[in-house]
């Protein structure tokens, strides 16, 4: 598989000079980072154009803290619109620093490692790739046995609706399945999907308005044609509250109307324009991300009449898509099979006549089927089997790069901050952070060379401002600099007692032996999806905290289920991974502004109340 680091938004930082739209314990009052004075309270240069209604931006927010525990999270959600709204390149930074710094200081996130991707794949198969956002191209695949690929990525889906899914092997479908005006090739690189490929688009000096050509003759899986109007209407669903689409957010430097939609118009077929509020420098990122993809008006309206579920459409074989493939069967937790559709744009270079989807979160099963010859490609390898492979230099398994981080977060709003203060929680939750040993999670449990993680931006990510965002510079310094980051990048004797040291700052006590006593005791849930790897790693958290008498409960559960505990805030500690959607860093950060659908840790939100 070919994975290379170009992104749109390398390109587009590239000709900035040409184009204006192109784009200790840490305490929130404290001034963390020599960019932290100026970053929160700066004007913001941008378009007076109303932002789409349907995101509510920190102007529409009272105080959002819901207990006394919660941290309030009007600065930073502020700070999030200004990041987006400035064209100050150089302020942007020093504000994504100072949104960073709030973030961790809450404690709430606890990164362990940042990802690579490792794989097995056919020394016979050729022509598979991967973005670095960790979504995977199968229709230009070669060496299959009579044009037949089989795939195992992970269970069944929850949605196939490009607007609706929000998780990475759900993304890798909707890419196989649905095209948007922009893709990657096997380089990285962002080229014309459904664009023009000889005039993909006009921009205007000022970076605000955008015109789009489409491909003549688009058409849909059922062949009717495709046009500009799908746009409009697939982006206005989007953004419509009742959808619930988890990333609506990214409309929200999208100029719109009084109405609450998208300031966007189908000129003719072929032509697509739309408003920004502000210059995006990765606006072609974007258009190659599915929330932006088209989706085919009569089949959900047609399916979902009464506006109930959104997703209705996409749920049984034969939906109707614009991608490589379209959906023949489905035989829930067993397989899913697509066909080539003639349809699409590129079908000439389409080689894979079957896409086969072996359906299953246990990598023990998967690499016993990638063993037997069942499936061609596997995109998980059980732990035991990782050292073996790497010792024989084995040519079917691989290790790509990936840019995201995995970690672990606590839910603000649990019942385990009962009765602390907002300093006292953050204590608590910076003290279990220092707890864990992450040198052992990368090294008997990852396997696979990934780098600890001591901050939440993961490193070789862009600053938007011609650097690399994970780094000391004259602008920015961050409060642990020998880790570049906010957790050292090993465990010691050191951290255990800074540790301590915070647990006794939020009212905890030791005995003797150094644990915690019986009167002061901790005690919660850790939420997990059953796959092993991820068991793996909360057993290793869970011995780490027990060293001082922590005790944490591992509550495995079935992927769909768990990831709706997750985001409706049903639990105390879970755990997180989040590859990036575009190489900036407000991607990593803007997923926990109060109003996100990836706002997992609930800042801002009213706690989870269980339906009787």
């Amino acid at each position: 598989m070919w994975n290379k680091v170009l992104s749109c938004g390398i390109v587009i930082s590239m000709i900035l000079s040409i184009c204006t739209g192109c784009g200790k314990q840490i305490d929130n009052s404290e001034d963390v980072g020599q960019a932290a004075d100026s970053a929160s309270g700066s004007a913001v240069e941008a378009n007076t154009e109303n932002s789409v209604s349907g995101i509510n931006w920190p102007t529409t927010l009272t105080n959002s803290v819901h207990n006394s525990a919660a941290p309030d999270w009007i600065e930073y959600n502020q700070l999030i619109f200004n990041i987006k709204n400035t064209t100050d390149y150089k302020e942007r930074e020093a504000m994504m620093h100072r949104a960073e710094d709030i973030l961790m200081s809450t404690g709430a996130v606890v990164p362990l490692y940042y990802y690579n991707d490792p794989y097995l794949q056919k020394a016979s198969i050729d022509g598979i790739y991967s973005s670095l956002f960790g979504t995977k191209y199968f229709m230009y695949a070669k060496g299959c046995t009579d044009n037949i690929l089989r795939v195992s990525l992970s269970s069944d889906p929850t949605y196939l609706d490009p607007a609706l899914n929000s998780s990475v092997d759900g993304a890798c479908l909707v890419a196989n399945t649905f095209a948007g005006l922009y893709t990657y090739n096997a380089d990285g690189e962002c080229i014309p999907a459904l664009a023009d490929e000889a005039n993909p688009y006009e921009v205007s000096e000022d970076g605000l308005n955008y015109t789009f050509h489409l491909k003549k003759d688009l058409k849909w899986s059922d062949g009717s044609p495709l046009t500009a109007s799908d746009f409009v209407y697939s982006w206005n669903r989007a953004v419509t509250p009742s959808v619930n689409a988890d990333y609506a957010y990214m409309f929200s430097n999208f100029a719109g109307y009084d109405d609450g939609k998208v300031k966007a118009k189908a000129v003719d077929d072929t032509t697509l324009t739309f408003t920004l509020t502000s210059p995006c420098a990765y606006i072609l990122d974007l258009m190659a991300f599915p929330i932006f993809f088209p989706v085919h008006q009569p089949s959900v309206e047609a399916a979902d009449p009464d506006g109930v579920n959104p997703g209705a459409w996409a749920e049984h074989v034969g939906f109707v898509a614009s991608g490589a493939f379209t959906l023949q069967s489905w035989e829930p937790g067993n397989r899913m099979v697509y066909v080539k559709n003639p349809y699409f744009y590129d079908a000439e270079n389409v080689s894979v006549d079957e896409l086969v989807f072996v359906l299953t979160s246990d990598e023990e099963v998967i690499f016993s089927q990638y063993k037997n010859g069942e499936i061609d490609f596997a995109d998980s390898v059980p732990t035991d089997e990782i050292a073996g492979f790497i010792a024989s230099s084995d040519p079917e398994f691989h290790i790509d790069p990936n840019l995201g981080t995995y970690y672990f977060a606590f839910n603000v709003n649990s019942h385990l901050f009962d009765g602390k203060t907002s300093m006292q929680a953050s204590a608590m939750r910076r003290a279990i952070g220092l707890l864990v040993d992450r040198s052992y999670i990368v090294e008997k449990i990852g396997q696979t060379g990934q780098t600890i993680a001591t901050s939440f931006i993961p490193e070789g990510m862009l600053d938007g401002n011609g650097g690399v965002f994970k780094a000391n510079d004259d602008s920015y310094s961050f409060p642990d600099s020998s880790s570049t980051g906010y957790y050292p990048a090993e465990k010691t004797d050191a951290t255990i007692q800074e540790a301590k040291a915070l647990l006794e700052e939020a009212g905890y006590t030791f005995d003797s032996e150094g644990k915690l006593s019986q009167d002061t005791p901790i005690a919660f849930e850790f939420l997990t999806n059953d796959s092993q790897s991820h068991v793996l790693v909360a057993e290793a958290i869970k011995r780490d905290l027990a060293e001082i008498g922590i005790e944490m409960t591992i509550v495995k559960q079935e992927w769909n289920t768990f990831l709706q505990n997750r985001k409706d805030g049903n639990y105390d500690v879970a755990r997180e991974g989040w590859l990036a959607d575009f190489n900036d860093p407000v991607n990593m950060l803007e997923m926990f502004i109060t109003d996100s659908g990836n706002n997992d840790p609930q800042f801002g939100r009213e706690p989870y109340v269980e339906e009787e």
